[in-house]
């Protein structure tokens, strides 16, 4: 079956990072952007991150330009938007398309799992995937979604 370390992607630095580094932990796969009004919601993800993961769970970050051009910098503009402005610390990916033909595979697979209001296609910047231990999609958020309510689920999931 497949699960979420199957998959890599890369990194804001250029590194190729397989997700099989965050095996057995639960994470949140999220579709970011620097100027959506859902933006602010980097500062509640920061929050869940700094919470929760010394118990394992960590924030996946991937930018994304696909919605409104909202994520049109390049991965060092990105890196240094995210930890001026949110002081972001989770890891953060280089950007990936959500939708279409170039989808990129992680997202192909997330969105199989666990489709939404426009079927398996993403609608928006800041739409989440939680994915449990065992590398499985648990849920899925649309952008609405303030990452402080999903605490419950996440903490449901760590202890799994």
């Amino acid at each position: 079956m497949t699960a979420l370390r199957d998959f890599s992607a890369t990194t804001l630095d250029g590194t190729e990072q397989s997700l099989s580094a965050y095996d057995g932990q639960v994470a949140l796969v999220v579709n970011t952007a620097s100027k959506c009004g859902f933006t602010p919601q980097y500062e509640g993800l920061e929050q869940l991150y700094e919470t929760y993961q010394d118990q394992g769970f960590v924030v996946l970050g991937f930018p994304c330009n696909q919605f409104a051009g909202q994520e049109p910098g390049e991965a060092d503009e990105i890196g240094a938007f995210c930890q001026k402005n949110y002081g972001v610390s989770f890891p953060m990916f280089d950007k990936v398309d959500v939708n279409g033909k170039d989808t990129h595979p992680v997202y192909a697979w997330l969105k199989s799992q666990q489709g939404g209001a426009l079927g398996s296609r993403i609608k928006w910047n800041f739409t989440k995937f939680l994915v449990g231990r065992d590398g499985q999609v648990i849920k899925r958020y649309g952008s609405t979604t303030k990452p402080q309510s999903i605490s419950a689920d996440i903490e449901a999931a760590l202890t799994r």
